[in-house]
């Protein structure tokens, strides 16, 4: 293994925590999962998307960042191995699709401040799944509040994450989640164990 921070990354209903929580399992590391159920915002923002969307991502920013630190700042990071299921940047990412450009505007001036402070993941797993695809496993985990969510807003999310996984350097394994099941099929699986033996170049990297 060639990483000491994976993180796993994906539209909403991709995947992420279930391998995140398999791969972590694996390699007996320490999982970081987001604690999105804490975010008393998150049923208001689907009903009423405009007027919770500026608190709901300023709730989720300030606990992710407290979470990363907390758990990464304090470790040795030559002696642990973190997987995680969120990127920090996933904040600013999910704030362009969400808020009004004065909000927006705001929101990127706070991220620019904290967002340096963290540490960030050696390598991205990016699950990369079509819209019906996502809405499958939305309605399969069957959260109440997340059964309205838009294909819109789902193909807006998209946009955005594969806007900036081509624009920035970062080690990226990218793969077609309807090619592969890791759950199902321990081949897919024990396939993926070998790729991470590999050290990938910065950019997109097909898995």
């Amino acid at each position: 293994m060639n990483y000491k921070y994976i993180t796993i990354e994906g539209n909403i209903g991709a995947g992420k925590t279930t391998l995140a929580t398999r791969l972590a399992k694996h390699f007996g590391a320490q999982l970081i999962l987001e604690e999105f159920a804490d975010n008393p915002f998150l049923p208001k923002f689907y009903e009423k998307p405009q007027q919770y969307a500026f608190p709901l991502e300023l709730f989720f920013m300030a606990e992710r960042y407290k979470q990363l630190k907390e758990m990464l700042q304090t470790q040795d990071m030559f002696n642990n191995f973190f997987i995680s299921d969120y990127l920090f940047i996933k904040s600013l990412l999910f704030a362009k699709v969400t808020l009004k450009d004065e909000e927006y505007n705001l929101y990127q001036k706070l991220f620019d401040i904290i967002n340096p402070q963290l540490l960030q993941p050696e390598l991205l797993i990016f699950l990369n799944a079509p819209i019906t695809r996502l809405q499958q496993n939305i309605k399969d985990r069957n959260r109440l509040y997340e059964q309205s969510i838009p294909d819109s807003y789902l193909g807006n999310l998209q946009d955005v994450y594969m806007q900036y996984i081509r624009q920035h350097p970062v080690k990226t394994l990218m793969v077609d989640t309807t090619k592969v099941d890791f759950m199902k099929n321990p081949k897919d699986f024990d396939r993926l164990l070998k790729a991470l033996e590999q050290d990938y170049p910065p950019g997109i990297n097909y898995f």
